[in-house]
């Protein structure tokens, strides 16, 4: 048979990394509208910030040298000369043997080199008791220690997340340069399928609820999602849907249709759209080895499992770094992991990866993973884990106790 020749997992994700170009249109959006979306120019600080000396604390500008030996016991005694207001310029100099109160953020005042903690001083009527000594530089943040005028603070295929907003906020910088927003289109195919909304199922029917937890995936990575409906498996139809949604999105995702079943028509309809056509054509990985890669005229197409969890899972592991790509984002990172200990051996078949559904929970300091025990089209599976157990495809399976990489589906 010409296709379903399993790629592994790695093999996979590095023809995903060879096919998948990003989109080159940009556009200019305000920083309350560019969450999420990806810089298409770099960010460089055309200031300092801070653009002065600040204090990370309530206390007071001193002089470090003069708090040398202070102690509770023996406490060192200076004159407080005023005290800087915030949003304001630090005007009083601070001599030998004086101090000057600043608040938190305040600028330090010219002559001194640190600041001592409201806590560890006591002001009486002017004269501040010092019970502690400091240091030079001690709770002060220097201009320009955060970020230094002239560097470049984000590079172009940064995600923009909410600290990547503030630290481009803090330049006074109110407008960035994005790749625009993915529209990723997504068909479902089969004769037993019906719409999710059907309250009443007819003898051997099943609602499309894929068209949920794939478009819920998609949304979350900020990727618009149009939805083509429902098609019969008739390959005419199936073709012209799949063509006319191709038409109008930068990736088409299709959903069932993907094993070698006699009407599984995923395969002759994907080649149909465009070329080079399909470079992967099952995944060894459990679940979801009848799964579908293409390149079609520039544009990806992916043809999913039809059972829920297996789509749900190819999807995170898959679809998101072929969004990722697309979306013009350079980090090159698979989904989030953690380590936690398994609660019970599980045998694997080595030259396959497999993705175990499991429940975190801690015990004695540490997390644990329980494996739920489920057949792939459980979708209930997924709603009980908390993450996903990967056993690689070199390891015949783990051992209770071991350490294990958990993907995080939460």
């Amino acid at each position: 048979m010409q296709f379903f020749k399993v790629k592994t997992v790695e093999e996979t994700f590095e023809l995903i990394e060879e096919k998948i170009q990003a989109i080159v249109e940009t556009e200019v959006l305000s920083l309350e509208e560019a969450l999420h979306y990806i810089l298409a120019v770099p960010v460089t600080a055309k200031e300092n910030v801070p653009g002065f000396d600040r204090s990370t604390v309530d206390g007071y500008a001193v002089k470090a040298k003069d708090t040398y030996g202070s102690s509770d016991s023996m406490p060192g005694f200076l004159t407080v000369v005023g005290e800087v207001a915030m949003g304001e310029c630090a005007a009083i100099p601070v001599g030998q043997g004086e101090a000057v109160y600043v608040p938190t953020g305040g600028m330090i005042p010219p002559g001194s080199d640190s600041v001592i903690m409201i806590e560890h001083c006591e002001d009486h009527d002017g004269l501040l008791n010092t019970y502690k000594s400091v240091a030079p530089g001690e709770n002060i943040i220097r201009a320009g220690e955060d970020i230094r005028e002239g560097e470049i603070l984000l590079r172009e295929g940064t995600l923009i997340r909410p600290q990547e907003l503030g630290a481009i906020a803090s330049l006074g910088i109110s407008h960035v340069s994005v790749y625009r927003r993915l529209k990723v289109g997504y068909l479902s195919s089969g004769d037993e399928i019906v719409p999710y909304q059907t309250e009443k199922l007819s003898e051997g029917q099943i609602r499309d609820i894929n068209y949920l937890t794939i478009s819920g995936l998609a949304k979350q990575w900020n990727v618009e999602v149009v939805y083509g409906g429902i098609v019969k498996d008739d390959y005419q139809e199936f073709q012209q849907k799949a063509q006319d949604l191709y038409n109008e999105v930068d990736c088409l995702i299709l959903s069932g249709g993907s094993s070698v079943g006699a009407k599984d028509y995923t395969t002759d309809v994907v080649q149909s759209l465009g070329s080079p056509g399909v470079f992967v054509h099952g995944i060894s990985i459990k679940p979801g080895k009848p799964t579908i890669l293409a390149m079609a005229n520039g544009k990806p197409v992916m043809g999913l499992p039809g059972h829920p969890a297996s789509a749900m899972i190819i999807f995170m592991l898959f679809g998101e770094k072929i969004l990722q790509k697309l979306k013009g984002e350079k980090i090159d990172k698979k989904p989030n992991r953690i380590f936690a200990r398994i609660t019970k051996n599980i045998p694997s078949s080595p030259g396959r990866s497999d993705y175990i559904r499991v429940r975190l929970f801690e015990k004695d300091g540490e997390w644990w993973a329980e494996p739920i025990i489920g057949k792939s089209g459980l979708i209930t599976t997924l709603v009980k884990s908390d993450g996903i157990v990967e056993i690689i495809s070199e390891k015949e399976g783990i051992s209770q106790g071991d350490y294990v990489p958990v993907i995080a589906t939460r």
